[in-house]
């Protein structure tokens, strides 16, 4: 069984026991979580697709750590002109892992 969830924006697919990074949540660690957003459903050959949502579903999870994602470098540079400019950023992350995947 799999569903696909709109989680912070973004959506992904998920199953029972997997292990995501999402974008940063405000809750704790080791808090349980529900997402109500559940845009499609499926149970072996069984698929529900939402309009927009599927009802009465809802996925469950736990967060297990905030964390920073890898560093993504930005390097502008204007040839002949001496001019180079380096940054860089590390986009705050959570895991979760998904404990159940509940239909309707």
């Amino acid at each position: 069984m799999y569903a696909i969830v709109d989680i912070a924006g973004k959506q992904f697919k998920v199953e029972k026991d997997q292990k995501i990074y999402v974008n940063r949540l405000a809750d704790e660690e080791g808090k349980d979580i529900e997402f109500e957003n559940v845009l499609l459903l499926a149970d072996g050959k069984k698929i529900d697709v939402g309009a927009p949502v599927v009802n009465g579903a809802k996925v469950k999870a736990k967060i297990l750590a905030h964390v920073k994602a890898d560093k993504v470098i930005v390097f502008k540079k204007k040839r002949r002109k001496g001019y180079q400019k380096l940054n860089g950023h590390r986009q705050p992350m959570t895991q979760i892992q998904i404990a159940d995947i509940v239909a309707k």
